[in-house]
């Protein structure tokens, strides 16, 4: 599988002079302008996530149903997205970009108006299944964009860009969601994700272009697309980081679906009051993520990077069991330990991702970013529900989720993606 040889899949830092400018001869602002429309893509996600969070126990309250039945909105949402993913990811490797990602915006905008009138949890979990998978195409073709049109420090600095779009999302959903409260009902905040979807299918339509021509796709099919999938799967510099990349994110959506029921219901705190803790904790993640990009990866090697991001994010979870479990700080000892997780996520996600797909050829980005969304989404499936096991939401629990996903994590990567491993990948596997 012959692939470029960069500098974030060696142990080595990249010197930002030498990353490769972008492919295209578009003009700087048609570059600002994908950079934004992506950007809102892949805020779409955590949007659809994050925004209806404060209203959870309203959910529960209206269609009567217990809070762990309600949480499975959020993992169907999340099962839907790595669903979803495996599907827009080829079909981008084979059509080009823009039709499958127009197609899934108008499935997303259609399936959030199911939302807004569900009239049972069992309608409500199917439609967030589908909006999941098809808000999904913005996941999986944001990050294919950038393989296209970047590699190396340059692939994590336009990462880094429509993260500081995108990473907004986390921060001012859940505040947003718990104001929308104050004025509407639950339903009001998936009316609001379905105007968000008609204005983001009117924005790529008109601002984004496509960045595969017709000679460098995929046209080998269904099964071309599964003897890819199966190459990426026996590739273990590929798979370790995949893996990777799954267990840091299942400590993500294990703080994300236990915070709302957690905070609110074990430590009493509005809804929101609520949102403006969940906010900071985006903060956290979203200003790592610009320093990851913008300074440390053009001066620190990448692996270096990831076991200081990685050991930072065991040493929070274990922080956070001590501090719920074995001393019962109550709040404050509960919310600076996430703080601290989220930001080494910052440094943790992007990584991940930039060294897997400089490991992949262009016409296999789609595929290979569809399996590193797919590995995230299912773990951070399984993981969500975990907080509420036995039909109470716990602290402890939650706290054991995040350092259970944590030493996983680290364990995988310490494994699977040794330097040497890494550099044989980045000369062709």
């Amino acid at each position: 599988m012959p692939g470029p040889t960069v500098g974030p899949t060696d142990d080595t830092s990249t010197d930002p002079a030498q990353a490769p400018a972008p492919t295209s001869g578009r003009s700087a602002a048609a570059g600002r302008a994908t950079v934004v429309v992506l950007g809102g893509l892949t805020a779409l996600g955590p949007l659809t996530t994050d925004l209806y969070l404060p209203g959870l126990p309203a959910i529960a309250d209206d269609l009567v149903a217990e809070p762990a039945a309600v949480q499975l909105t959020l993992t169907f949402s999340m099962f839907g997205v790595a669903a979803g993913q495996l599907l827009f990811g080829p079909l981008s490797d084979r059509f080009g970009r823009r039709p499958p990602l127009l197609a899934g915006l108008v499935v997303y905008t259609l399936s959030s108006v199911v939302c807004v009138f569900a009239p049972n949890l069992a309608v409500l979990i199917a439609a967030r299944f589908v909006q999941g998978a098809a808000g999904s195409a913005g996941l999986v073709i944001g990050r294919a964009v950038a393989r296209d049109r970047f590699q190396g420090v340059a692939m994590l600095r336009f990462l880094a860009s429509i993260a500081l779009i995108s990473g907004l999302a986390p921060i001012l959903a859940p505040i947003i969601g718990a104001q929308l409260m104050r004025f509407t009902s639950w339903r009001g905040t998936f009316g609001a994700l379905t105007a968000l979807g008609l204005l983001l299918t009117l924005a790529a339509f008109g601002a984004l272009r496509e960045s595969l021509p017709p000679q460098a796709r995929d046209g080998g099919g269904v099964g071309a697309t599964l003897r890819t999938m199966a190459r990426l799967l026996r590739h273990l510099p590929f798979l370790g980081l995949a893996l990777t990349s799954s267990l840091a994110f299942g400590a993500l959506f294990g703080y994300i679906s236990g915070s709302s029921t957690v905070l609110q219901h074990v430590y009493q705190v509005s809804p929101q009051t609520y949102s403006l803790l969940f906010g900071l904790n985006s903060l956290s993640i979203v200003v790592m993520t610009q320093l990851n990009g913008r300074v440390l990866a053009p001066r620190f090697a990448a692996r270096s990077l990831m076991l200081a991001g990685l050991g930072t994010a065991v040493a929070a979870g274990a922080a956070l069991v001590l501090l719920t479990a074995v001393w019962d700080f109550g709040l404050a000892g509960f919310c600076p330990p996430l703080f601290v997780l989220m930001g080494s996520l910052g440094v943790v996600l992007p990584n991940t991702a930039a060294q897997a797909l400089s490991l992949v050829e262009p016409q296999a980005a789609g595929t290979a970013s569809a399996l590193l969304g797919t590995g995230n989404f299912l773990c951070g499936a399984v993981v969500a529900p975990l907080s509420s096991l036995g039909g109470r939401p716990s602290a402890t629990l939650l706290a054991l989720v995040v350092l259970g996903c944590g030493v996983l994590a680290l364990a995988t990567y310490a494994t699977l993606c040794r330097p040497g491993r890494l550099r044989e990948g980045a000369e062709g596997a």
